[in-house]
């Protein structure tokens, strides 16, 4: 199998991470992983086929958003927030914010601490 490509946390643009969040479902995917550790790639509630899924998680992991874990025949995606925090201080809060503000009908999630 493959191993998975992430992004040491020093390589991480803002625009990268920025054009990754622009887009509706890759937002709704980062606002659902901030509510918990890690979830299964099919766990994920997007209503988009696998494949564009797939591209999706793949430009959230390659803006270094994301970080996927194989564990057999499963990919695990979690949030990394910590990271992104050291890099970018304030950034996704803010973004999940506004897009919270936007959406009022659905809070805000909590990042984890």
């Amino acid at each position: 199998m493959r191993s998975v490509r992430h992004p040491h946390p020093r390589e991480i643009e803002v625009t990268d991470v920025l054009h990754a969040l622009s887009d509706p479902v890759r937002l709704q995917i980062v606002r659902h992983l901030a509510l918990c550790d890690e979830r299964c790639c099919n766990a994920l509630e997007a209503q988009v086929s696998k494949s564009t899924l797939s591209h999706h998680l793949k430009v959230l992991r390659e803006a270094g958003l994301t970080r996927t874990r194989v564990s057999g025949t499963q990919r695990l995606v979690s949030l990394r927030d910590e990271e992104l925090e050291q890099c970018m201080p304030g950034l996704l809060r803010s973004v999940l914010d506004a897009a919270a503000a936007a959406a009022p009908q659905v809070h805000a999630p909590a990042l984890r601490t």
